[in-house]
């Protein structure tokens, strides 16, 4: 399946955010975090906000090494958002999206306050299932 973009570089502000969560959550690979994050945006329901996002990091991945495994699974829930939201899936669409997407899941996992261990990192994708049930 043909990834929305091949390599992307994050920005300043999220490589900071991320240092931090790597430092509370002892998890040292940026492209896990990454992961989390951007299923931490798909979950919320609104849009999130068109601001220009700048690539001044020196953190570039290829999105091969941000899916894993999952690469094809994330493209997936990512064209699925983009339909439910109304947009496109177009692939300057889907990249936009994705970037968008990415940085607000960081700036959400990483400015949360009650995130302070792994565990907590944990909980905060299992709340909003316990609370479906």
């Amino acid at each position: 399946m043909e990834p929305p973009v091949e390599r992307f570089k994050l920005s300043q502000s999220a490589k900071e955010q991320l240092t931090k969560l790597k430092r509370y959550s002892k998890i040292d690979q940026w492209n896990i975090l990454c992961r989390w994050a951007f299923c931490r945006s798909l979950a919320e329901p609104t849009i999130p906000s068109p601001v220009p996002i700048p690539a001044d990091s020196t953190v570039e991945l290829s999105w091969q090494v941000f899916g894993g495994e999952m690469a094809d699974i994330l493209i997936i829930a990512l064209k699925q958002r983009c339909y439910n939201d109304g947009l496109g899936c177009d692939r300057e669409t889907l990249a936009t999206q994705f970037r968008l997407h990415l940085h607000r899941g960081i700036g959400y996992l990483a400015g949360d306050p009650n995130i302070k261990t792994i565990e907590d990192l944990i909980e905060v994708t299992v709340k909003p299932a316990a609370l479906a049930s």
